[in-house]
C-alpha cells in the first residue's frame, strides 16, 4: 500500500475534486475522509460520481476531528478560509498538510488583516512548483499552502517576464474570469443558475479581492521568487462567467524598454520548456478554459500591443484542477517523494 491521505472539507467540490483524483492515484490510499456537517452522510451520497470506485463506495464522512485526521500520512485541508489555521494547531507537529484555502498563503501579517477577518496564522511554503526553487522548497516542507486559482493563473502569466524584466512591474492590470465552482459549494442567491446563466458580473472591485496580495508578494522580490526591479503593483478585477468551472486570465503590463514580442515569447518558451502541466500555445493559438477542463494543465500564450505599449498575456486553466485539487495533488507526490505528475493528466475533456 501507499502512502495514506486524509481529506478536510472533503464534501465541496475542491474535496470533490480531489477525491475523483486520488481514486485514480497509483500510490496513495484515501483516508478518513472529514466534513463536518456532512458527517455520518456516503460519500456517493454528495459526490454521485465517485459510486463507481470500490474503495468510495461505502465510505462515510467523519467529523473534523483532529484525532481522526491525524491517522495518515499527509492531509489536505480544503476547508472555507479560516478554518485550517484553527485545525492545524490541533494536529501533531509530524503531519504533513497541504491547505487548499489562504490561511496559510500570504507572509505579511498587515496584508492579511486588510483581506481576512480572522487572525493572522502564519506562512506557510508557497505552493506552485514550477516558479524557480520552489520543487526543492516543496519537497523540505512540511506543511504547504496550495495557491489560488486567481493567483496561479496570473503568476504563471506573469512571472517569466518580470524576472526577464520584460515587462514594468509598477503597471500591471489583471481581469480575469471564474467559473461559479471557485466560490465554493454553499448556497448562494448571486450564485443561482437563474442569475448567473446569460450573464457575465464583476465582483469585490478596486483591489479588494483577496488574490491581490498573494500576487503581489509572489512576484515581488522579497519574496526572493522573482527578480522585478521594483515592487510589484497590479489592479486586479476578477468576473464571474456563467460556467461550472475555469478560469481566463488577461494579463496586462507595460513593456520595458527594448521588450518585443518576440523576446515575450521566448521568456515563456524558456521558463516553461520540459514543464509537464505548463504549455506555452502555438504562435496564434489563444487559451481557452474549455481545453483545460478536468486538468491539471495551463495554457498560455502572449503578445505585444505596440499600439498601447504592453504586454498581454492570456492564461487559461481549471479552477479545480490546476487552481485547487490538481495543483495540491501535484505538491503532494513533491511531498511524498513521487513522481510529480503521478495521478494527474495535462488532457483536457472536450467538448
Amino acid at each position: 500500500m501507499g502512502a495514506r491521505v486524509a481529506v478536510a472539507g472533503a464534501s465541496g467540490y475542491a474535496g470533490g475534486e480531489l477525491l475523483r483524483l486520488l481514486a485514480g492515484h497509483p500510490d496513495l490510499e484515501i483516508g478518513p475522509l472529514a466534513a463536518q456537517g456532512n458527517a455520518g452522510s456516503a460519500v456517493t451520497a454528495v459526490h454521485p460520481q465517485l459510486t463507481g470506485h470500490p474503495g468510495l463506495r461505502q465510505a462515510r464522512f467523519v467529523p473534523t476531528d483532529p484525532e481522526l485526521l491525524a491517522d495518515a500520512d499527509l492531509l489536505f485541508t480544503a476547508l472555507p478560509h479560516g478554518e485550517s489555521a484553527e485545525l492545524a494547531a490541533a494536529l501533531p507537529a509530524q503531519l504533513k498538510v497541504i491547505d487548499l484555502g489562504a490561511d496559510f498563503r500570504l507572509d505579511d501579517p498587515q496584508a492579511w488583516a486588510r483581506y481576512y477577518p480572522t487572525p493572522y496564522a502564519g506562512w506557510w511554503t508557497y505552493g506552485l512548483p514550477e516558479l524557480p526553487g520552489a520543487r526543492a522548497a516543496i519537497a523540505a516542507s512540511a506543511t504547504v499552502a496550495a495557491p489560488g486559482c486567481y493567483a496561479t493563473a496570473s503568476i504563471l502569466a506573469l512571472a517569466p517576464l518580470l524576472a526577464a524584466a520584460l515587462v514594468e512591474p509598477t503597471d500591471i492590470v489583471i481581469v480575469a474570469a471564474s467559473g461559479t465552482s471557485g466560490a465554493g459549494r454553499a448556497p448562494r442567491p448571486d450564485l443561482l443558475g437563474s442569475e448567473v446563466m446569460g450573464s457575465m458580473s464583476a465582483y469585490q472591485v478596486g483591489g479588494t479581492h483577496r488574490h491581490t496580495p498573494e500576487i503581489e508578494q509572489t512576484l515581488y522580490p522579497e519574496r526572493r521568487l522573482v527578480p522585478p526591479t521594483a515592487p510589484v503593483t497590479l489592479s486586479f478585477t476578477p468576473t464571474l462567467a456563467p460556467m461550472a468551472r475555469g478560469i481566463l486570465a488577461t494579463c496586462t503590463a507595460r513593456l520595458a524598454p527594448g521588450a518585443t514580442g518576440g523576446k515575450l515569447r521566448e521568456a515563456l518558451a524558456a521558463a516553461y520548456d520540459g514543464e509537464p502541466f505548463v504549455h506555452l500555445l502555438p504562435e496564434g493559438q489563444w487559451p481557452s478554459t474549455g481545453s483545460t477542463l478536468g486538468s491539471n494543465a495551463a495554457h498560455l500564450q502572449v503578445t505585444a500591443d505596440t499600439h498601447a505599449g504592453r504586454a498581454i498575456v492570456i492564461s487559461a486553466l481549471d479552477n479545480l484542477g490546476k487552481g485547487a485539487a490538481g495543483q495540491a495533488l501535484q505538491i503532494a507526490n513533491l511531498m511524498l517523494g513521487l513522481p510529480e505528475a503521478a495521478g494527474l493528466t495535462a488532457l483536457g475533456v472536450a467538448p
